[in-house]
């Protein structure tokens, strides 16, 4: 067998030498690991962490997914919507406070109302948002599920520069058969298997920066579906991943399938990032909010395993409950500033930089459109706030087995 030194080195990975670097537990193999998804985002991507403020501005959802909070069916969940003026005034908050681009975010709804305000939003976040320090405005990305191709034209029309316009779709799983049982058969027509495939691509050719991503750790998933994920990805040729530990929700449908004990499921979720980025190199990846689920360093520990993009919470407090799409959602009880003053502090110690008035855009994407790629030199700071200095939890260097099924 290949030593680990030398298959972290490659470029090129077999299935079994992915496979075999996700279900890695020793401690001192997992820090290998680590220090060469770290090493290779500095390389290519440079040390800069870019923030996307998310808003989730409603909790209204037409779809039944079986491990979401917010599903349909959830009877026990009290509903929201906030305001076209309450979304568009977080959005300028996260300018003015020198983030580059901002999330929106909603359950899945079709109809025109929503199509329209939606379209409408984005339009006035762009050109409200345009100040010295962000001139062109503000970037958007779009995290709505699956649309016709038409309303995914209107909308990145509406954001206007192609290069500030992302797309947010998550497979959730590359198995057929594991995605079919996350879906009831009763709302098939609107979310299956190959609509969810068709919507990636009616995004690739409206223009968007195309995301997707999947939950690690569901139930009954092997380390070799994860793989599959992953060559899922190359196959779309993905500019940006937003993937997570599976949690449980109270408000969805899986309470009896259980899930992973925290520790094994933190690793394995850390070996899934840490993978992607030595096998896709330089697509952006998000260190998602449920890592921090898991630990409460858990952000951080994505970004020491490769990922450059974090999503503070804007979301208005008094709503934020109300959106918990998993149990034990980190953040729900702070304001926007609490989330940027921490955050920052946190990024520093992890020997990188917040990339504040910047878009963050995909390093692969522009790439791919034959666009320039501008990487400012390692420790150069870039136009930012005053940064804040806070007590940091260290990364823990203890890896804990992965706790993976095997069929």
């Amino acid at each position: 067998m290949k030593a680990l030194d030398d298959l972290l080195t490659q470029e090129t990975f077999s299935d079994a030498d992915i496979v075999r670097l996700l279900g890695l537990t020793d401690p001192a193999d997992c820090k290998r690991l680590r220090r060469a998804a770290y090493d290779l985002t500095t390389r290519l991507i440079g040390d800069l962490v870019h923030y996307r403020g998310i808003i989730e501005f409603s909790n209204r959802c037409t779809l039944n997914c079986r491990y979401c909070g917010i599903r349909r069916d959830n009877r026990d969940l009290e509903r929201y919507d906030l305001s076209r003026e309450e979304i568009i005034e977080s959005a300028i908050w996260a300018a003015e406070n020198h983030y580059g681009s901002v999330c929106l975010q909603a359950g899945e709804r079709r109809d025109e109302p929503f199509i329209a305000l939606v379209e409408d939003c984005i339009r006035e976040i762009r050109a409200r948002t345009v100040s010295d320090t962000l001139p062109e405005g503000a970037s958007i990305t779009l995290s709505l599920g699956e649309q016709s191709p038409e309303t995914y034209r209107r909308w990145r029309e509406a954001g206007g520069k192609t290069e500030c316009m992302r797309y947010l779709l998550r497979m959730e799983t590359s198995n057929p058969e594991l995605f079919a049982w996350l879906h009831p058969d009763g709302f098939a027509h609107e979310k299956a298997y190959e609509s969810r495939i068709q919507a990636l691509a009616d995004l690739r050719a409206a223009g968007f920066q195309v995301g997707t991503g999947g939950m690690i750790g569901l139930p009954g998933q092997t380390l070799a579906d994860l793989c599959a994920d992953i060559r899922f990805y190359q196959r779309l040729d993905a500019d940006m991943l937003g993937m997570g530990p599976y949690i449980l929700s109270g408000g969805g449908d899986l309470l009896d399938a259980g899930m992973m004990e925290s520790g094994p499921l933190l690793q394995l979720a850390l070996n899934m990032l840490a993978v992607c980025r030595l096998v896709l190199r330089d697509v952006n990846i998000a260190a998602a909010t449920a890592l921090q689920a898991l630990a409460e360093d858990g952000r951080e520990q994505g970004i020491a395993h490769g990922c450059n993009i974090i999503m503070p919470n804007i979301t208005p407090r008094p709503v934020r409950k109300r959106y918990q799409l998993y149990d034990n959602k980190p953040c729900i009880d702070e304001e926007p500033t609490d989330c940027r003053a921490c955050l920052e502090g946190r990024i520093q110690r992890m020997g990188r930089r917040v990339g504040w008035n910047q878009w963050g855009c995909s390093r692969h994407f522009r790439r791919r459109m034959n666009l320039p790629v501008e990487i400012l030199p390692l420790g150069e700071p870039p136009m930012r706030a005053g940064s804040i200095a806070v007590p940091f939890v260290s990364w823990r260097g203890d890896a804990v087995r992965t706790g993976s099924r095997e069929d």
